[in-house]
């Protein structure tokens, strides 16, 4: 009954997912990457920044601030100190809690804390971390010019306090400050700051840094199932139209000629067993990713293989060759297959046409670019020159004419063929022919190393 019956978040009425992997069952993958789910569910606001509450560390900060202040009262004649003291020194931690949500409330109340504690005659000490922790959040925060005046304010609080208020604050009897201690403290201002300012632009840094990570995972996600989709595509159109055709013969012939009917269904039979072993091939490198494939992909050396079957579904495939073949990668390799595999998929299916021809024009590097000989009486040998890119044309045409109105120019196997070819930096043209038929022209380039 549960099953049937999802349980349902209370007050939205939605259907809560009770399987599958961590992120459909906990909201999606951002929460997994750092999204907005992620950001949520950690507590944060639409800022990025984490918004809750530091308790360990405040506590522990506390703890510190205390501790240290009595240790450091023992060896100055200030005043000592009492539970008025002890407030003064925990408000301090107090106010660093809301350092996340509010940081610039934080610093100038702790500034001005510290004030009225050195003011009231307290010994110096680990008051000041206070200060330090609080500047860090603003600056971090991106309120660094709030952080640099409230840390202006303690100074010129300070002076005020140890050159000026002094006589009629307590502790009785006591003397100005050395000038020299103003330096110490503007250098530690200094350095506050820029520490604050070293670890808001080294955070921005990271940030960033992830954010750019996550956008080329997600790249080359899309990318991947796009490939799988482009092979599935191809793969399944193809085999399927063959089959399509063939039974359509088979039923036509079963009565009358038999051993035809016959043959029909071994075309069936032969057309399934492939496409079942290239949607193999294709799920096997989905569940276990990162490893090799375990049969080579399809390459213009199984042409023939499609010109058998184009044969067997009643389509006449003339191929020319142009050019001395040359080894060709296995991207730009398994590009031509598939490019040549949908675009007799397309005549099978949309053209009335029971003849096609197919065209690979080889083309090596136009020379050698950036060659240079050496100066006569030169002991320098010759640089030795990079060759240009060679290409390989294919040009499949049919005579036509279009049986469904489309001659393949509108499905995704038109989309596929030009994705192949744009990822390898070629071109590919795809459309009907004045007298009638359909045209088929990709420009696939070869890099250098790739072209002896």
């Amino acid at each position: 009954m549960d099953d049937q019956h999802p349980r349902r978040d209370q007050g939205r009425g939605r259907p809560r997912p009770r399987g599958g992997p961590p992120w459909r069952r906990e909201g999606g993958p951002a929460r997994l990457r750092g999204g907005p789910g992620f950001l949520r569910a950690r507590g944060t606001g639409s800022g990025g920044r984490d918004r809750r509450v530091p308790w360990p560390s405040t506590l522990l900060l506390a703890v510190l601030v205390v501790a240290g202040s009595v240790f450091a009262g023992r060896h100055q004649h200030r005043v000592g100190l009492d539970a008025y003291a002890v407030l003064l020194l925990l408000a301090g931690p107090a106010l660093l809690l809301s350092r996340r949500r509010h940081p610039v409330v934080a610093v100038y109340g702790v500034v001005v804390t510290v004030l009225v504690y050195l003011g009231a005659g307290y010994p110096y000490g680990p008051v000041f971390v206070s200060v330090v922790v609080a500047v860090f959040a603003a600056i971090a925060a991106g309120h660094q010019y709030a952080a640099w005046w409230a840390v202006g304010l303690l100074w010129a609080g300070h002076l005020l306090l140890a050159h000026w208020l002094y006589r009629w604050l307590p502790p009785a009897g006591d003397h100005a400050a050395p000038w020299g201690q103003e330096v110490v403290v503007a250098a530690w201002v200094v350095a506050v700051c820029a520490a604050g300012e070293l670890l808001r632009v080294r955070r921005e840094r990271w940030a960033r840094e992830a954010a750019e990570r996550e956008a080329a995972e997600r790249r080359r996600t899309d990318e991947e199932r796009m490939r799988i989709a482009r092979e599935l595509h191809d793969v399944l159109a193809h085999s399927i139209s063959v089959i399509n055709v063939q039974a359509g013969v088979g039923l036509a012939l079963l009565d009358a000629d038999p051993e035809q009917a016959r043959s029909a269904l071994t075309t069936i039979k032969a057309a399934s067993k492939e496409a079942l072993g290239e949607v193999r091939q294709v799920l096997d490198t989905l569940r276990t990713p990162g490893d090799a494939p375990r049969t080579p992909a399809p390459g213009l050396d199984r042409l023939p293989e499609l010109v058998e079957q184009a044969a067997a579904a009643g389509l006449a495939v003339e191929v020319r060759r142009e050019g001395g073949p040359v080894p060709l990668p296995p991207g730009a390799d398994l590009a031509a297959f598939r490019i040549i595999q949908e675009a007799l998929t397309n005549v099978v299916r949309h053209s009335g046409s029971r003849t096609a021809r197919i065209t690979l024009a080889y083309e090596r590097g136009a020379g050698r670019v950036g060659a240079q000989d050496p100066e006569p009486g030169s002991r320098t040998p010759a640089r030795r020159p990079a060759a240009a890119p060679g290409l390989l044309r294919l040009r499949i045409d049919d005579a036509g004419p279009a049986t469904h109105g489309n001659a393949g120019g509108g499905g995704n196997g038109v989309v596929g063929m030009r994705e192949r070819t744009a990822a390898l930096g070629g071109t590919i043209e795809a459309g009907p022919d004045p007298d009638g038929g359909f045209r088929v022209h990709a420009t696939i380039p070869l890099t250098p190393e790739e072209t002896p």
